[in-house]
């Protein structure tokens, strides 16, 4: 149950054609094939320049960051909501200098919530949820990553997402596979959607494309970030 039922606000910033161009010039629905590409295009090249900067921190930076960021993560879901009894929280398994949230994953059950982790079921589609703790038994999944083994499906309550890039838009850039987002638009009724990562790592705007979903908070080691409207 939350404190406030009123439903939140999603704030969209216009797609472009390239970063040099003023994201406000274009239509968000009009999208033809070479603004895609061009737009494509740029985030690998942001994407990849993003994940080296991450990289090159030290493991006690990120770790100091995953801490503050749990914090900041506590206050937020407590001024959200009366308890976490009884809710699912999804995150992530840390990969590619990831921030590690798993200790802090690891202490919802005491809360009375319950973790998650995604999986890859089926390539192109919607992620899967099961439950995790530090006892579960994992496997290799998509992408090598590890997930749960075995257990029942599950829908989340909250949704973490680790972000690459991210926007005052609430948008975030992350490997390009689109999976988080074709999840988003696929559960019903929406989870809280927040995604976490580094302060360092905003960027002016992601460019969206009108399949992109907006977080409705992104959360760094500096705080929340709740969206702005686009002027």
């Amino acid at each position: 149950m939350t404190k406030d039922d009123t439903p939140a606000r999603h704030y969209a910033s216009p797609p472009c054609l390239a970063h040099e161009i003023d994201p406000g010039y274009f239509d968000p629905l009009a999208v033809d094939p070479q603004q895609a590409s061009d737009v494509a295009r740029w985030r690998r090249a942001t994407r990849a320049r993003l994940l080296t900067a991450r990289a090159e921190l030290s493991t006690q930076t990120r770790q100091t960051a995953a801490r503050a960021i749990a914090d900041h993560l506590d206050r937020l879901l407590t001024d959200r909501f009366t308890t976490l009894d009884g809710l699912t929280i999804s995150a992530w398994w840390p990969i590619k200098a990831e921030l590690d949230l798993r200790f802090w994953l690891a202490g919802l059950a005491a809360r009375g919530a319950r973790a998650a982790l995604p999986i890859v079921a089926t390539r192109a589609a919607p992620l899967i949820f099961r439950l995790w703790t530090p006892e579960t038994r994992m496997e290799r999944g998509f992408w090598n990553i590890p997930v749960p083994a075995e257990g029942p499906t599950v829908v989340p309550d909250i949704t973490l997402s680790p972000v690459v890039g991210w926007d005052a838009a609430g948008y975030r850039l992350g490997y390009g596979g689109g999976y988080f987002d074709r999840t988003l638009a696929a559960l019903a009724p929406r989870p809280l959607a927040i995604g976490v990562g580094l302060c360092a790592a905003r960027i002016a705007t992601v460019f969206p494309q009108p399949h992109d979903i907006a977080m409705q908070v992104i959360v760094t080691e500096t705080g929340p970030h709740f969206p702005k409207e686009s002027p």
